[in-house]
């Protein structure tokens, strides 16, 4: 079978880029190795956060933002620092003013919309040149991740009815064909038939082979997160030592074998030990992969502390400092931290991440939204209340100190170093100025009205028995996303190991480090993963539409 393209792998990066390149009339096979149920990919699962810049929704909740402050903000969380930073850095800057202009409006020709509220993530806690959001720009699309696929999904099966696309599931890409520094199409494997739901572990029977052939190949097969034994084979010193246990927030498909297979070919990877893992996952307890974690969105007020109990310095707070929090977290020699709070905080500021966490803005209920403002955590939260093991409540500090030590080897929690700790810092709340940075944050966080609403809880103490029921979450460490990968130029294209374009191959997605081998650099603004999968596949459709 021939085309003008093969795209492998059908997440959104490669369903945008189908499009882009369907819509020139250019003729594109797309394969995947999993069913059809998982089409769309990581995306499909995402919360639908979106990065945008000096949006409507911000300029309503009076969100003074603008294409300086974030690409001031984005540098300053890159922390471009090597040789191979360059082409990264140029995607960073194009991807910024593409956030900053077009990106809204296109989405919207799509029927994509955005939820009113605009979410603050990754806020920082340092300078105003350091790390973080300095406005909030996390951009909620209704109908979360599945919101985002649908779309595209849409307009690919249109063009298979055209001709102009051919869509193959349960083709595992194994080989690029390169002749003449050339690549000129790609082989693999047939697996049989599969009826796995979307992210349940599908077969890896071979049932046959296929070779194809085209003018370009693209690569868009995702990252390596469900792959903790190359997670930690990559795992950076600056982190500390690797989790020994973690929590997959991928299903065990993104195994980043397209990595390897791409390399064989010739391909320049740069920047292995760029990732990004959350501090705040919980074990699911429905799960749908194995060893399946779901990511905690806190809002900024519970008490974070390590596992013997010690609270966490400025900036590592929830919601704050992502990668910051992982390096502290790592270096107690522990691989697992705490939240207690309260019922007040869990009810305002506790959302999870994930399309299926979400049902009310998964599938556009208005009325089920309304009910989040009223008193009561969200029905999935009271599930993982109810069910989770990772959850443990009490009516005081004692009996909940005691029930959180259970959920560990060794009891390493002592109520009396916990107590004081938080019996200082409820003695803060007698005014409304305080030197706990923490307490500060709060009160500068609900400020901005979306947070005073529905994010943010007023500030109150946590002992005083009214607040109550105490609840104490076990958190564990959450693998996610690939910040290095495939380098390309601008358009796309793939550099060789001598830094030569490969003729005929092209990367976009996570495998490209979301653009160049890396856009974010160390470290991400949040929104910007499903963000940059959208940009990246949208340029190589369109570089490959042109001709280029």
């Amino acid at each position: 079978m021939e085309a003008n393209v093969i795209v492998v792998g059908a997440g959104i990066a490669g369903l945008v880029a189908t499009v882009e390149i369907a819509q020139s009339g250019k003729k594109v096979i797309l394969i995947d190795q999993e069913p059809e149920s998982s089409l769309g990919g990581q995306a499909w699962w995402s919360f639908g956060g979106l990065f945008l810049v000096d949006s409507k929704e911000q300029r309503r909740l009076n969100i003074k933002d603008s294409y300086e402050l974030a690409w001031n903000d984005w540098k300053s969380t890159a922390g471009f620092d090597r040789k191979d930073d360059d082409w990264g850095r140029k995607w960073a800057e194009a991807y910024v003013q593409f956030a900053a202009s077009e990106k809204r409006e296109w989405l919207r020709s799509y029927g994509i919309r955005f939820f009113p509220v605009v979410g603050w993530a990754e806020r920082g806690g340092s300078l105003a040149s350091g790390h973080g959001n300095s406005v909030p720009r996390f951009h909620i699309v209704w109908g979360t991740g599945p919101g985002i696929v649908t779309p595209f999904v849409e307009r690919m099966q249109s063009y298979v009815k055209q001709g102009l696309v051919t869509y193959l599931p349960r083709h595992r890409a194994e080989h690029l064909l390169v002749q003449n520094e050339t690549v000129y199409g790609v082989e693999g494997s047939i697996l049989k038939g599969s009826t796995a739901k979307r992210g349940e572990a599908s077969n890896r029977i071979v049932v046959d082979s296929f070779s194809f052939k085209a003018e370009n190949v693209v690569v868009t097969s995702g990252g390596i997160g469900a792959n903790h034994e190359l997670i930690r084979k990559n795992w950076p010193e600056r982190l500390g030592k690797p989790p020994k246990n973690m929590l997959s927030g991928v299903p065990e498909h993104v195994d980043g074998k397209m990595l390897e297979v791409a390399e064989h070919a010739g391909a320049r990877i740069v920047h292995r030990d760029r990732m990004w893992h959350y501090t705040e996952g919980i074990k699911n307890w429905n799960s749908v992969w194995e060893n399946h974690g779901i990511r905690i969105l806190p809002g900024p007020s519970s008490i974070w502390l390590d596992a013997e109990g010690n609270r966490f310095h400025a900036p590592n707070y929830p919601g704050f400092d992502t990668l910051s929090t992982l390096e502290a977290i790592q270096n107690t020699g522990y691989d697992y931290s705490w939240f207690i709070l309260t019922q007040k905080i869990i009810e305002k500021e506790f959302a999870l991440s994930g399309s299926e966490q979400n049902p009310d803005l998964t599938n556009k209920r208005i009325s089920e939204v309304l009910k989040r403002a009223q008193s009561g955590a969200p029905e999935p939260v009271q599930k993982f209340l109810n069910h989770g093991e990772d959850f443990v409540t009490a009516s005081n500090l004692e009996d909940l100190v005691e029930k959180m030590n259970q959920l560990t080897e060794s009891p390493l929690l002592k109520v009396e170093h916990v107590t004081s700790q938080i019996e200082a810092r409820d003695l803060q709340l007698a005014n409304k100025f305080t030197k706990d940075l923490q307490l500060a944050a709060m009160y500068n966080s609900r400020k901005f009205l979306g947070d005073k609403l529905i994010r943010t809880a007023k500030p109150h103490p946590i002992l005083k028995a009214e607040n109550g029921p105490l609840i104490g979450v076990k958190l564990h460490i959450l693998s996610r996303k690939t910040l290095g990968g495939i380098q390309t130029d601008l358009s796309g294209r793939v550099f060789n190991q001598q830094n030569v374009l490969i003729k005929g191959l092209y990367a976009a997605g996570e495998v490209a480090g979301f653009g160049g081998g890396g856009m974010h650099g160390y470290r991400a603004l949040e929104g910007t993963f499903v963000g940059g999968c959208l940009f990246s596949g949208r340029t190589v459709g369109r570089s490959i539409a042109r001709g280029e």
